[in-house]
């Protein structure tokens, strides 16, 4: 049963607001209008519409969240899979895959560009309003990949709030990172938000760990990077990263992504890293799909799931979110595009309850990347989807098309979808 909401904030003059969502169903079960001004909400409750003189969308008892957000893509490999096979369909197959095509020179600018727009026009209408992509920074593929993907930020700006992060090639450190590093620096000149890397890849983990955060205190950059993305119990970067981000009074937002390795570490061992990591305030990111499809291949007995330790993060205080990753490319066939797939494998394969999920692809993620909270409050960014389910649960379970999208209080995409069934089988 629902029921309607009482009224809350600015709701005395409906004609001041510019916008009113008529019958919107709130995660809690109830039933209400949501007034917006300004790009945020301005009231929540029930509004008398009659003198109102604005725009009006009646949602029809919709589902109402705060928006979704990407917190790790790769836009510069999206929608490859058919061009660029993973011979070994493994992560280090998928790291060779994609370095031979670069260097083959087998997309150029106008490529990455349009796939990367075709990405995140199937984002905005599963209800994204902000994206972090990571992007190949090195000094083949910078001026092509980084400088599309810099164009593509200023396209799409009215749409989703796009943060690229510069992702160095295998080898950061010594002689043979000359390039990799080469490759960051021009990526920075070219206006990348954010430095990453991939420390595990490289002969020398912990100097790469160094390096990253080196050029990122230059440059007054945030870091990001992809750590531990193995079943090795014995690889610890997290450990040392957090460690090395409290020593050097790191001043700007680190982020972890993957993670994989502390999952199959000792519970002691995800303990302290996890504390380490809370004092160090790392936000964690999470990533099933291509996690779940890389890692714990051979492995015949009881394979791991390839996700950190959720739970030993948490519990101390780790800000922690889930991202979807890559999205049909040599990582990852498959991908939605939604994140309520990432939100809807927490469950399955995490164990978070479905409003934990929820919160993992929306008001989490926003904190990690250190995005404006959104909520359904007055004075909230009007950043919203509606979604026709229910319940979150259901949307997760069902992961309906039919959605509408605000971004500051305007509507960016609407999908409306209709099955015809010959002959009905309710018998109608």
């Amino acid at each position: 049963m629902t029921t309607r909401a009482p009224g809350a904030g600015d709701s005395s003059g409906s004609g001041s607001h510019e916008l009113i969502l008529v019958d919107a169903l709130l995660p809690d079960g109830r039933r209400t209008d949501i007034g917006i001004r300004s790009g945020r909400i301005s009231a929540v409750g029930d509004l008398d519409t009659t003198p109102h003189t604005g725009e009006i969308h009646d949602l029809a008892g919709a589902l109402v969240i705060p928006s979704l957000v990407e917190p790790h893509a790769h836009l510069d490999k999206a929608l490859t899979a058919d061009v660029v096979p993973n011979p070994t369909l493994d992560l280090a197959g998928a790291v060779q895959a994609w370095r031979q095509a670069t260097k083959a020179g087998r997309f150029d600018r106008d490529d990455v560009t349009r796939r990367a727009l075709e990405a995140l026009r199937l984002l905005t209408a599963a209800g994204v309003t902000a994206v972090r992509s990571h992007v190949n920074s090195l000094p083949h593929t910078v001026d092509t990949a980084v400088a599309a993907l810099v164009e593509v930020r200023r396209t799409v700006s009215d749409l989703i709030d796009l943060q690229l992060v510069a992702l160095t090639g295998p080898t950061a450190t010594g002689p043979a990172g000359a390039e990799g590093r080469a490759g960051l620096a021009r990526a920075i000149e070219l206006g990348v938000d954010v430095v990453g890397g991939a420390p595990q890849l490289d002969p020398d983990p912990q100097g790469a760990v160094d390096v990253a955060l080196a050029i990122a205190g230059d440059a007054r950059l945030p870091v990001d990077l992809h750590m531990d993305e193995t079943l090795d119990p014995e690889a610890r970067s997290l450990h040392y990263l957090a460690r090395r981000v409290i020593e050097t009074g790191f001043p700007h937002r680190v982020t972890a992504s993957h993670c994989v390795s502390l999952g199959v570490q000792t519970p002691q061992q995800q303990i302290e890293t996890a504390r380490l990591v809370a004092e160090a305030g790392i936000g964690v990111i999470t990533l099933p799909q291509t996690n779940l499809y890389l890692q714990a291949r051979g492995v015949r007995r009881a394979p791991p799931r390839g996700l950190t330790a959720l739970d030993a993060l948490e519990q101390a205080g780790v800000q922690v979110c889930a991202g979807g990753d890559n999205v049909e490319d040599p990582y990852n066939p498959l991908g939605r595009s939604d994140p309520l797939e990432a939100a809807a494998l927490m469950v399955l394969a995490a164990h978070r309850s479905p409003d934990q999920a929820l919160q993992m692809v929306s008001t989490s993620a926003r904190a990690v990347l250190g995005l404006e909270d959104v909520s359904l409050a007055v004075g909230s960014p009007a950043d919203l989807v509606a979604i026709r389910s229910v319940s979150p649960r259901e949307a997760m379970a069902r992961a309906p098309q039919a959605r509408t999208v605000y971004r500051r209080g305007h509507r960016i995409a609407h999908t409306e979808t209709r099955t015809t069934f010959s002959p009905d089988p309710s018998g109608r």
